[in-house]
């Protein structure tokens, strides 16, 4: 890595144990809005290459997202990533990928739940918010459109009632109020004291809901287990409050430099920002070549 990263003292105590052991990965999580992709949905010839040469050595790359099943499977395609595992919707759906099948991949697992009684708390709380449920098919019910570029496509359609909304299974509920910054979802989150669902609060106004007990770290531990790969042989790549749970849940964690704070001060490193190729930074660090050996390890 380059040398302006911010490492915590527990990563450097880290560097020095990976310099005996050499510590090196089999599975890696990575997330995709502000860590594959930038703001713009651009996405590197460097970091491309970089997920493709990780993946080419046999470790097991993850992909892990909030986007719903439709909107993560363009991404694998752009990365052409073909066999392997991805989480979506938070850790509420969960795919195989397959070359075979028709469609490039198989449903493995989907989690929902009851949406009613959230909703009917947060109507409360906010009223003229926009409210989107997806099923454990990908698909959306909205209360109205979003704006341009959030939630747009074949895959929605706009509910013709509030209560034909919550009596649907939910895989996920997104909240989005343009009115509200982060900051106020935060504090309203804290105050309205959710329950049986777990949540985070993204960098706009904008707020997940998934199953209790569901996250990005839960359909990872799922993968983790199923391939038999040691805990400590885990990397976990985000920048969002839903990458939380999954650091915590990585044998090691890397922020990109474009998170938050309170992001990056749970993380083990900090990288450059997704507009620098931080991800990139942190792959080459695991190949076997010149280039990646000049690198700095990612323990420190």
């Amino acid at each position: 890595m380059t040398d302006h990263e911010l490492a915590r003292p527990r990563a450097r105590e880290r560097a020095r144990a990976d310099a005996a052991d050499e510590w090196a990965p089999k599975l890696v999580a990575l997330d995709i809005d502000g860590t594959i992709l930038d703001h713009d949905q651009h996405l590197s010839d460097r970091v491309r290459s970089a997920v493709r040469a990780v993946a080419e050595l046999g470790v097991h790359v993850v992909i892990a997202t909030g986007r719903s099943l439709h909107e993560t499977v363009p991404v694998l395609d752009r990365l052409g990533l073909m066999t392997g595992w991805a989480v979506c919707s938070n850790g509420s759906v969960t795919l195989r990928l397959d070359p075979l099948r028709s469609a490039g991949y198989e449903v493995a697992d989907v989690v929902t739940f009851d949406p009613k009684p959230v909703l009917t708390l947060l109507r409360t709380h906010l009223p003229t918010a926009l409210y989107a449920l997806e099923t454990g098919q990908g698909d959306f019910l909205l209360t109205a459109p979003f704006p341009p570029g959030e939630l747009e496509g074949a895959y929605t359609r706009v509910a013709g009632s509030f209560d034909e909304l919550m009596a649907e299974p939910a895989c996920r509920v997104v909240v989005r109020s343009p009115e509200h910054t982060s900051d106020d979802f935060m504090a309203l989150t804290a105050s309205m004291g959710l329950h049986g669902v777990n949540y985070a609060v993204g960098w706009t106004a904008w707020l997940d809901l998934a199953p209790e007990g569901t996250s990005k770290a839960s359909a990872l531990e799922r993968i983790r287990a199923r391939l038999g790969v040691d805990a400590a042989a885990t990397l976990a790549v985000g920048d969002g409050r839903n990458d939380l749970e999954m650091f915590s849940w990585a044998g090691r964690s890397v922020a990109m430099g474009n998170a938050s704070d309170d992001v990056k001060s749970a993380a083990d490193l900090i990288t450059s920002p997704v507009t620098a190729d931080g991800l990139a930074e942190v792959l080459e660090a695991l190949l076997p070549h010149p280039k990646a050996m000049e690198r700095r390890s990612i323990g420190g």
